[in-house]
């Protein structure tokens, strides 16, 4: 099974309800569930930090579900831009 469609079933979820939240259509977010098409970087990010997970769990490059912790570079950069 895709793990896009299992982590959704996981949390009783809709493709609807992802796409939304994505901002995508129902059948665009079905074609990423299906692998048909790529997922761009940025909703990677929506769809991991919206599971609480990593993009490498999303992609199987682990099996780990819980997340990395937050890096401080981007915390950095936006103290920095003040």
């Amino acid at each position: 099974m895709n793990r896009l469609k299992e982590i959704r079933e996981d949390n009783d979820l809709l493709q609807k309800d992802i796409a939304k939240i994505i901002n995508v259509t129902q059948t665009c977010y079905s074609k990423y569930e299906k692998e048909d098409r790529d997922i761009p970087t940025e909703t990677l990010k929506k769809l991991a930090s919206f599971y609480k997970t990593s993009i490498d769990y999303l992609l199987y490059r682990t099996d780990e579900r819980k997340p990395y912790p937050k890096s401080i570079v981007k915390e950095e950069k936006n103290k920095n831009q003040d």
